[in-house]
């Protein structure tokens, strides 16, 4: 029975080998390379029933601790939102500007002085937005990279998510753990014909634009300063989170530079070590699949996808995207 080398169909549990596209064993699981349909075909052994899982009440628990330890999160006064119109699904994707004022009625900027939101705009600007454009990494970009882990390192809410991994075997060290958070999120690779045209901070942060269309871009702190500059023009939300206090959650229609964007959810009022952290949860957790959480006692879920065609260190995948799914 031919199967294709993507399927676990028949493969559970043969051993690892680097020819694989993805891999049907326990160990796929830590090193994030499982197959899509591990899985339905494998019901592992491994993770997902030892004391080393992940279950879905651990998620449940250890979103709420990290919604906890948001101490750099916005207050209900340093943002002012200004939604306006509310658009159906069948609206979202009509490319109508629906709503004349901006989004961001006012932002405290002194939140940007603290140095997790300090050293995460200075990463904005590293990269070339038109996917099949090669990123040129300055050593300068390098040290931004760096800077930028060892201030979100120094935070609660990445030392308790640390604590976690740890303690579900993921990472024998910190030092580990912020080696793999560089290569998973900085690592390049190409969405185009070879170029290393791309990667998962570049495309879930920053924003790209691929076949004349906005791809990724889901964070509110880059929105709001292109909206200032004029780059970014509001059209309308098609979702408003629950949530009375920041973080909040919106799905949202935009236009950036004349290249439109469907449904862009962000969270909104976050820091940006909890977007970080809370994405990188995910995908180490649930890759590819949706990842239930809680946040301040309501539901959410964000969806991670692993870039499929190229890998680092012993077969890990980078992250293609990670968002939060608005229902």
């Amino acid at each position: 029975l031919y199967t294709a080398p993507d399927s676990c169909e028949g493969r559970c549990e043969e051993p690892y080998s680097e020819e694989d596209e993805c891999h049907c064993n326990a160990e796929c699981e830590r090193y994030r390379n499982c197959c899509e349909d591990y899985y339905r075909h494998c019901q592992p052994e491994g993770f997902s029933s030892s004391r080393d899982a992940i279950t879905d009440e651990d998620l449940l628990r250890i979103s709420e601790q990290l919604y906890r330890a948001d101490h750099n999160k916005a207050r209900p006064t340093d943002i002012a939102i200004n939604p306006q119109y509310e658009a159906s699904p069948d609206e979202t994707d009509d490319q109508e500007d629906r709503s004349p004022q901006p989004l961001y009625k006012y932002v405290n900027e002194e939140l940007f002085s603290k140095p997790t939101y300090a050293s995460f705009i200075k990463l904005l600007d590293n990269y070339q937005r038109v996917t099949g454009r090669e990123e040129d990494v300055t050593a300068e970009e390098l040290r931004e990279q760096d800077n930028f882990l060892k201030e979100v390192m120094k935070t609660e809410l990445m030392k308790k998510l640390f604590a976690f991994l740890h303690k579900k075997n993921r990472y024998g060290s910190e030092q580990e753990f912020v080696a793999d958070l560089k290569e998973m999120w900085f690592g390049l690779y190409s969405r185009g014909d070879g170029e290393q045209d791309s990667s998962g901070f570049e495309h879930v942060f920053s924003g790209e634009v691929k076949k004349g269309k906005v791809s990724g871009f889901h964070n509110w702190i880059r929105f709001y300063l292109l909206e200032k500059q004029g780059i970014v023009n509001y059209f309308s939300h098609n979702f408003n989170g629950p949530w009375d206090t920041y973080p909040d959650v919106l799905g949202l229609q935009f236009s950036w530079d004349g290249f439109y964007k469907e449904v862009g959810s962000a969270f909104i009022g976050c820091s940006p070590e909890f977007e970080f952290g809370l994405y990188t949860l995910c995908f180490i957790a649930r890759p590819g699949r949706a990842c239930h959480l809680s946040l301040g006692s309501y539901s959410l879920s964000i969806q991670t996808y692993p870039w499929t065609k190229t890998t680092y260190g012993n077969g890990k995948k980078y992250i293609a995207t990670a968002y939060v799914i608005s229902p």
